[in-house]
């Protein structure tokens, strides 16, 4: 493993808990600080020093053993636990480097198929994580929680504020689909939002969230990585953000979108940005990441691995007709975890590249929609894509 350690400097785990060994129901009696090749751990966390991407957030760079310290004193969940703590990627010489190294370990992660887990810094680094997804050559989902876009002006040069115009850019193109959770429209650019939904993305609002948060599940079931910056969480629960507002997620939102996560399937890498211990109160941001992770960790725990790896003809089959039988929609139902799909048409040509998007997680909902003669936003969204 050493084109990963070369990029990391490794963390001291008993300083971080002043001196003492763990107990031996916590976290960090657990912990492993290494990867073998042939038998990794199924988690890998690291942070990254960088902060030069940040807009109006310096000091974000410096979080890492503030959250692990609450972290690796949580107790274990009832599973069995493979994680491994990998340690720092520090700033390199330029902003440039920094990303290549962050690419290089989230690369050689998801081909172990160990998923990273990736404490920031600013949420640029998110782009970095993506240009490993290019070089693997992985066509992926990428689902962003924040309170607004990052579109930004294009002209400067890439910072947390412009990193998603950034990645629309990217080459290879390897974006099948973006959803946004949670932003605020009152911190909305109603031409970022005309041209976010003219790409045929899925933007949710944080009311819709926060109606009901088991609407957010199937969107983070559809993603194959997730990008959460600390601003989406209200400043009451996570004071720690200089862009945070009032308004926004609560602590136990916040841990139950990082379950979802963790129970996705198709996931194989996590990031969590923007948190500045400088603004932090009595550590209650760094206590609420720390929950996350965990929270995160035990959906992981608790996948159903019903998707992909369950055959289509285990799944209950429901086919649906929709406008007199000019438009048929078929669901399934997991016989596993009850959770449902929809799947899209594609022509043969989309086939190789695209396969793995074309069942499209939904819920009871959508079933509902269809069978009142409707086709669902979701699976209308996907199909436009294909055309």
């Amino acid at each position: 493993m050493t084109a990963i350690t070369d990029y990391l400097k490794s963390v001291q785990l008993k300083k971080i808990n002043e001196g003492k060994d763990f107990e031996n129901s916590q976290l960090g009696a657990f912990v492993e600080q290494e990867i073998k090749a042939d038998n990794p751990p199924h988690i890998a966390i690291l942070n990254v020093e960088e902060e030069r991407g940040s807009i109006d957030n310096q000091g974000c760079s410096k979080g890492g053993d503030e959250i692990r310290k609450y972290l690796y004193r949580l107790r274990k969940g009832d599973f069995s636990i493979r994680v491994c703590d990998l340690g720092t990627i520090e700033a390199g010489n330029s902003l440039s480097d920094t990303y290549f190294a962050v690419k290089e370990v989230v690369k050689e992660l998801v081909k172990l198929k160990v998923i990273p887990v990736i404490i920031g810094g600013s949420q640029d680094i998110t782009l970095a994580s993506y240009m490993a997804y290019g070089q693997l050559e992985q066509t992926v989902n990428l689902v962003d929680i924040h309170s607004s876009f990052s579109l930004g002006n294009t002209d400067l040069p890439v910072n947390s504020n412009n990193y998603f115009s950034k990645v629309l850019l990217q080459q290879p193109n390897v974006l099948f689909n973006y959803s946004h959770l949670g932003f605020q429209s009152y911190f909305t650019d109603q031409q970022e939002l005309k041209l976010l939904d003219e790409l045929f993305f899925d933007l949710h609002r944080l009311g819709t969230i926060k109606e009901d948060i088991r609407k957010s599940e199937p969107v983070l079931r559809n993603a194959d990585f997730v990008s959460f910056n600390i601003g989406a969480i209200a400043q009451p629960f996570a004071p720690a953000n200089r862009s945070g507002s009032p308004n926004g997620l609560s602590g136990e939102e916040a841990c139950q979108l990082a379950r979802y996560a963790g129970m996705s399937d198709k996931l194989s890498s996590f990031g969590l940005y923007e948190y500045n211990p400088i603004e932090d109160q009595n550590g209650m941001t760094a206590h609420l990441i720390a929950q996350m992770i965990w929270y995160f960790i035990d959906g992981f725990y608790n996948r159903k691995n019903d998707f992909p790896a369950c055959n289509k003809n285990e799944y209950t089959r429901y086919t649906v007709t929709i406008d007199e039988g000019k438009q048929e929609i078929v669901f399934y139902k997991s016989p596993k975890s009850d959770r449902w799909w929809m799947e899209v048409p594609y022509s043969s040509s989309f086939r190789r590249r695209y396969e793995r998007h074309l069942l499209l997680p939904c819920d009871y909902e959508d079933y509902k929609i269809a069978m009142e003669n409707e086709i669902p936003e979701r699976w209308f969204q996907t199909h436009k894509k294909l055309k």
